[in-house]
């Protein structure tokens, strides 16, 4: 066999390698954005900006369709772990959002991504529904808090009744296990602030009684 031999392999390989370097290239650029852009728009939720959390979500929506669709010939890079850390974090961002607004939440397939990145990212956005919790304790809005403690709540036992493989669910158990030490947390935050607003609601009864 000689050199000439090979011509037709290299054209083959080069073609199909080519492809997929530029398909790999291409989503490694978009889920930096991805992921970029998914933090902002949770850090805008948090402010109350819904124009900026639509334009921000809007992009990443874009950023993901694109993303998929390159991907969608070369499933061992599509499945290699980025892509799925990069949606996780959008799931994670539209899942705040409709629990902050307590609207219906989207689906999976509603946001193009896949079943577990989608679990990862409702499992996180817990600890963006405890900042919220602990923004209402602060300006006193302790029913809003336990509304939103009872979302916390609802997500947990969600998540745990899913009782499949690690593997098959790539690491959705440690991501729970967060999530329940951040609402065992949030429940002591929550019953230390209405025992005390108790307390001090008491102490202007006895006061206001007082000759």
């Amino acid at each position: 066999m000689d050199a000439h031999d090979l011509d037709a392999v290299e054209a083959l390989v080069r073609t199909e390698l080519d492809a997929k370097f530029e398909a790999r290239e291409l989503a490694l650029r978009n889920c930096r954005s991805i992921i970029r852009s998914s933090a902002n728009a949770i850090r805008a939720l948090h402010r109350s900006e819904p124009e900026i959390v639509e334009a921000l979500l809007a992009e990443v929506r874009s950023l993901v369709t694109e993303t998929a669709a390159s991907l969608s010939t070369h499933p061992d890079v599509h499945f290699a772990g980025f892509f799925w850390d990069a949606v996780k974090e959008y799931a994670e961002a539209e899942t705040t959002r409709a629990l902050f607004a307590g609207a219906p939440l989207p689906l999976p397939v509603d946001l193009g991504v896949d079943a577990v990145p989608y679990l990862k990212g409702l499992g996180e956005a817990v600890g963006e529904l405890r900042r919220r919790l602990l923004d209402e304790l602060r300006s006193g809005l302790l029913d809003a808090a336990g509304s939103t403690f009872r979302q916390m709540e609802t997500i947990i036992d969600f998540l745990t009744s899913l009782d499949y493989p690690d593997g098959m669910t790539g690491g959705l158990r440690r991501t729970t296990d967060i999530a329940r030490s951040l609402i065992e947390r949030s429940r002591a935050d929550l019953t230390l602030t209405v025992v005390q607003e108790r307390v001090r609601r008491r102490l202007d009864e006895v006061a206001a009684t007082d000759p």
